[in-house]
């Protein structure tokens, strides 16, 4: 059963030497609040998060909500293992498909039917899994015979088709999402958005960061707001964005 559980994390990017005390280190910490500041090795760093601690379990649909460069995309990335913390704890329970950037992975070189085989390894999935679903997912992508072909020769819609189709496939236990997809014209988008809600409801926890408080709402079960790297509030969704409304 998938299982989420962060204690007092905290991820710090390093920026450059801070040996020499200059009026500008001094600056820059005084300007950001303390989070451009000096870690231990004397080196300015950024605090991207600090002291994040929730628990998610399964059936939880947690919205992630903030200004931006409130840190949403920055927790997404330490939920899948992208980012590890500079100090705290983090547990994780569970297959992660993480949907940041879906045509990662694509070789512009290789056919549409090469880039199934390859993104789907990427995502976890064994090659007779990935065998078993190339025909399901050339059918939903109706790009026919281009999958024979390399993919630099396609449009940057037909990219996205192939790319969204292979994410889809695989069968998540923790899905995170950087916003909601949307993928090529009208006339395929009713179709994608199917799929894509059936690919949601397939996994058992999901954390999506949006900046569209109308689809936390539709979605999310709880939500999490998050300013300065910080956790304002955590809780039941209304409440939360109520919150964060009257900040804005």
């Amino acid at each position: 059963m998938a299982h989420i559980y962060l204690e007092d994390v905290a991820v710090d990017f390093p920026l450059y030497s801070g040996a020499s005390r200059s009026l500008k280190t001094s600056l820059l910490h005084l300007g950001s609040g303390g989070r451009i500041g000096r870690d231990l090795s004397d080196r300015m760093c950024v605090q991207a998060l600090h002291n994040i601690s929730f628990e998610l379990n399964n059936g939880d649909r947690v919205g992630i909500v903030g200004p931006n460069g409130a840190g949403k995309t920055t927790l997404l990335r330490v939920l899948s293992g992208v980012y590890e913390p500079s100090s705290g704890k983090i547990f994780r329970s569970g297959k992660v498909a993480a949907l940041f950037d879906v045509a990662l992975g694509m070789d512009t070189e290789a056919t549409g039917y090469e880039n199934i085989t390859m993104r789907g390894m990427l995502l976890g999935l064994s090659r007779s899994e990935i065998n078993s679903k190339v025909d399901e997912i050339a059918d939903f992508t109706e790009l026919g015979d281009y999958l024979k072909i390399p993919v630099r020769t396609y449009s940057s819609g037909m990219l996205l088709r192939l790319a969204f189709a292979v994410c889809t496939s695989v069968e998540p236990e923790i899905l995170l999402m950087d916003e909601w997809i949307g993928v090529g014209d009208a006339k395929f988008l009713e179709k994608a958005k199917s799929r894509l809600d059936d690919f949601v409801s397939r996994s058992q926890i999901l954390a999506l960061a949006s900046h569209s408080n109308d689809l936390i709402r539709q979605v999310c079960n709880k939500a999490v707001l998050i300013d300065k790297g910080g956790i304002i509030s955590y809780g039941e969704v209304t409440e939360v964005l109520e919150m964060y409304e009257k900040t804005l």
